[in-house]
């Protein structure tokens, strides 16, 4: 079997567009702004550029996009691209990685294709069975449509947000655009910063968790919703899900089977991501996730070129070199090391935070950021990685408190107990850390705001913020929290997953690796994050997530024996793309404390206690949290983008 599938058309693209009520040819300002935001998305789109103005009776429409040539490097799927009759627009970033079948299909109902596109498969499938469509795709994507007939305007994203979309009402237009950067490039005037945002980020690190930004009015289009607007009446319509997974068990399913079936679906998956006419690698830290997508990538595809590249970091506890060394090995990879010094994180800290867009976690994305520049520079176009695996399959720490209130509220206090018990002894948890997880699946979520609101908000943020004048501009003070899901009972744990699926945690991971991919002009896909995988592993027994003796993820586990290398399926640890942050940032101490001057301009900040946090950080008479990340970070972002 060979690994290129030469018919594709495949576009890691930017996109953008304005509705409005002026017309976009006769005023020379709108003309300007359409011009600056195609600049901003050039880098995710080198290698084309589409731009259309459609005039209607109720104002005009403009698409635009940007395109990065992967396969089919005609001009046959140049976009904004049109339907045989005119009737509808497209603009699409993203891959359609069925497209081939769905192709077959709606021939057999009557449509015709004039090229090798998979843009043109999804605007058939659009046409033919509307929202509908979404359900049959089986990719990532985030595409507009324009039906100039019914004089509306569609905006939809993939099940779990792995393409980026942003979009915001101003004054006789709406815009959207794959980056905010681009999209507040169309606006007439720069938004003000989202203060409720700051200090969400700043107080607790929450981020990319709702449908608002980091700017006033700006607003992402969540993950697996998608938003139409009827463009002959004003006003703006309110997005809506078009997918929400079901988390009832599975009756019956086994051990044995679940691991056969999901490892036939996660190879299945793997295959698929390969298509490609371009070469192909992958992000390999050496943890099970990455592992297991590079060993799939072999035994799909026995004799293609294979290329890894991986974050090292020599003499300090987060390296995993001698892990990926031991994949590599296994699969006759071509191994690519990259190493950092503190110096080149200076230089390239105000690029990675343009990159980015919004303020984001740790510099843990700057590993992530030089490995897709690492790949570019080898030649490697498109890169597989393992973002999601956690999420789905209950990584990191098995999320405890999901699992051990399942089992309470199924009044098994023993099992409780005992699993709480079995799940401390694993490296980097311990016995406090279980009681917190009993503990917190016991206490109601009232009862838990409570304690917090009485306890006070210093211990996130070191006092260096005005809490006080926090809440008189009348920002909430505590973290929103969503109830719990009614079909969750006993389901706890696979709540918590859907919950980080859909938006609340995996939603920034995706759009680190969107940013960092897209600067470097690579295509990153991400082969757990199908719905087929999500449905299945959210219907398992939970016990085949986290087992009953503290191990994570422990049908996938199973499921890729004599596939991956035991060593690395028997790792107790987790570390991923993880950086010496702390070495990093005090030897860019004088710089960082220049870059605090923007705290006096952060009503919700006190700027002579920020400086003396970071002053004592930086001397190592306190510690270098995550928080004092944050403050840094969020500075930054302030000067460089306000």
């Amino acid at each position: 079997m060979c690994y290129c599938a030469r018919s594709i058309d495949i576009r890691m693209c930017g996109i953008f567009g304005q509705f409005s009520t002026l017309s976009g040819g006769e005023n020379s300002a709108v003309r300007e702004r359409i011009a600056a935001a195609t600049r901003l998305l050039a880098h995710r789109g080198p290698n084309d550029q589409g731009l259309e103005e459609v005039p209607l009776e109720c104002g005009s429409v403009t698409l635009g996009h940007t395109r990065l040539s992967i396969i089919d490097l005609t001009s046959g799927g140049h976009q904004p691209m049109r339907s045989h009759d005119g009737r509808f627009l497209i603009v699409f970033n993203g891959e359609i990685y069925n497209y081939r079948e769905l192709r077959q299909e709606l021939r057999s109902l009557g449509h015709s294709f004039a090229t090798e596109s998979d843009t043109e498969v999804l605007l058939a499938a659009w046409i033919e069975w509307g929202e509908g469509s979404l359900h049959r795709l089986t990719g990532m994507f985030a595409f507009v449509v324009l039906d100039r007939l019914r004089r509306t305007l569609t905006l939809a994203r993939d099940a779990f947000g792995v393409k980026p979309l942003y979009y915001c009402s101003a004054k006789a237009s709406f815009c959207f655009a794959s980056e905010i950067p681009a999209l507040c490039a169309l606006l007439p005037a720069k938004p003000e910063p989202n203060l409720q945002r700051a200090y969400d980020y700043l107080a607790f690190g929450s981020y990319d968790n709702t449908a608002d930004t980091f700017f006033n009015g700006v607003h992402r289009l969540q993950p697996g919703h998608l938003l139409q607007l009827d463009l002959n009446v004003s006003g703006t319509a309110e997005p809506r899900r078009w997918w929400w997974p079901r988390i009832d068990e599975r009756e019956g399913l086994q051990h044995a089977d679940a691991a056969r079936q999901l490892r036939d679906m996660f190879v299945q998956s793997v295959r698929l991501h390969l298509r490609s006419d371009v070469p192909v690698g992958a992000a390999l830290s050496g943890g099970i996730d990455s592992s297991a997508i590079v060993c799939a990538m072999r035994l799909a595809e026995p004799d293609m070129p294979l290329h890894t590249f991986t974050f090292v970091a020599p003499g300090s506890p987060v390296d995993e070199e001698g892990w990926a060394d031991r994949v590599n090995t296994h699969v006759g990879a071509v191994s690519h090391k990259v190493e950092v010094t503190t110096e080149e994180l200076g230089e390239d800290l105000d690029s990675m935070i343009r990159a980015q867009g919004e303020p984001f976690g740790s510099t843990s994305i700057y590993a992530q950021y030089r490995v897709y520049r690492a790949a570019r520079e080898a030649g490697i176009v498109v890169t597989l990685d393992g973002q999601g695996a956690d999420e789905l399959l209950a990584g990191y720490d098995g999320y405890p408190t999901g699992a051990v209130g399942s089992l309470l509220e199924e009044h098994r206090l023993g099992d409780a107990v005992a699993l709480a018990r079995a799940w401390s002894k694993w490296p980097g948890r311990g016995r406090s850390s279980a009681l917190r997880a009993l503990t917190s699946a016991a206490t109601p979520i009232w009862l838990r705001d409570l304690g917090q609101s009485l306890l006070g908000h210093k211990r996130h943020h070191h006092g260096w913020i005005d809490a006080n004048h926090a809440r008189e501009m009348g920002l909430a003070l505590l973290p929103t929290r969503a109830p719990r899901a009614v079909d969750a009972r006993g389901r706890r744990l696979v709540e918590h997953l859907r919950s980080a699926l859909t938006g609340n945690g995996l939603a920034a991971l995706l759009r680190h690796g969107d940013r960092n991919s897209m600067r470097w002009s690579i295509e990153s896909r991400v082969p757990f994050l199908t719905i087929e995988l999500a449905e299945f592993c959210l219907s398992l027994p939970e016990s085949l997530l986290l087992s009953q003796n503290g191990e994570t993820k422990a049908v996938f586990r199973a499921a890729m024996r004599g596939i991956v290398p035991d060593q690395i399926l028997d790792r107790r640890d987790k570390i991923g793309f993880r950086t010496p942050e702390n070495a990093w940032l005090r030897a860019q101490g004088p710089r960082l404390l220049d870059w605090l001057d923007a705290a006096d301009r952060v009503p919700i900040l006190n700027a002579a206690r920020c400086r003396q946090h970071i002053s004592q950080a930086i001397s190592g008479t306190a510690p270098f949290s995550a928080a004092s990340w944050r403050l840094i970070n969020y500075c930054r972002w302030i000067n460089l983008y306000t």
